[in-house]
């Protein structure tokens, strides 16, 4: 897992990439600004300090388990549901914060733009189908400022299908586990095994090669030349070049950065990466999130998951 920002979301659909009123924005740093005291004005999003992940290991924490991961990983979805029965929780600051961090907080400003478009909120209640799949690194592997954990899990999608999600989550010491990214796996892909080590964790990623994939994301949707700039290159078939001709550039906005990066070696030796892509560091209007992988010995970026937003 990688760098990290702190952003704000300002949230469409890729079918219209309409734009949405108002701007919603927080200057950057480790502290969360005062909150807004005035009614009259948009409340920022103010989230807690986000992950700087650094993969040093921890000697004051225990370490965080397999079956941990996915009973947070339950609550998680329990507090996301209750949330959802609040009235108008996308404004309320406190909750979103609670929920989400990084590019995850696009999910707020998403109904926030339903709302003013006089249109039904579209976020549906999680019910899990079966045991969520947990890939957890060994604990000396964890940064020093907390906990991450990836999770394959099966629940209905926006249209009521049911389908696998694979997440990211993130706790800071004496916090909650929050969602860091998400995308629904594309139909016809599933998620690669992993290769574990003897105690069932997952083995390190390939930092540079994450670095580079990212990279690549990066410059093929901010570039007309989309080939090649890190030595990578996107499938042919991949949801990138499809999504690509069809944005209207009128409200396109590049990408700055990416997010954390979560992700493992596979079993056959190549890498699976999770991570979104944003705009800016202080008003994100996109955030395109993406699940690959990266057979071992190719330059070929396979995607087996993405959701975009603008």
């Amino acid at each position: 897992m990688r760098g990290t920002l702190l952003i704000a979301a300002l949230v469409g659909s890729l079918a219209g990439c309409a734009a949405v009123p108002g701007r919603i924005t927080w200057p950057s740093g480790d502290s969360p600004p005062a909150p807004a005291t005035s009614s009259a004005a948009t409340p920022p999003i103010t989230p807690s300090a986000t992950p700087t992940p650094t993969p040093t290991p921890s000697a004051t924490r225990a370490a965080l388990t397999s079956s941990e991961a996915a009973r947070a990983l339950r609550t998680w979805v329990r507090a996301y549901n209750a949330t959802l029965k609040k009235p108008k929780w996308w404004w309320k600051n406190d909750l979103l914060d609670a929920l989400f961090v990084e590019g995850a907080l696009h999910e707020g400003v998403l109904e926030r733009s339903h709302e003013e478009r006089g249109r039904e909120p579209g976020h549906k209640r999680i019910a899990l189908t079966g045991n969520p799949v947990i890939y957890l690194p060994r604990p000396e592997k964890q940064p020093s400022i907390g906990d991450w954990f990836i999770a394959q899990a099966t629940y209905k999608d926006t249209k009521g299908h049911a389908r696998p999600h694979v997440l990211a989550f993130f706790r800071s010491p004496g916090h909650a586990f929050r969602l860091v990214v998400s995308t629904p796996v594309h139909w016809g892909q599933k998620m690669p095994k992993p290769l574990l080590d003897a105690d069932g964790h997952v083995t390190d990623m390939d930092d540079d090669l994450a670095a580079a994939v990212a990279k690549e994301y990066q410059n093929f949707w901010n570039h007309e030349k989309k080939e090649g700039a890190s030595g990578y290159r996107l499938a042919k078939d991949s949801f990138s070049r499809k999504a690509f001709p069809a944005v209207y550039k009128g409200l396109y906005v590049r990408f700055a950065r990416h997010g954390s990066i979560f992700g493992f070696r596979t079993a056959d030796g190549g890498s699976f990466l999770l991570f979104a892509l944003l705009n800016n560091d202080k008003s994100v209007h996109q955030v395109l999130s993406e699940a690959l992988l990266v057979p071992k010995g190719s330059r070929t970026i396979q995607e087996l998951g993405a959701n975009w937003f603008s």
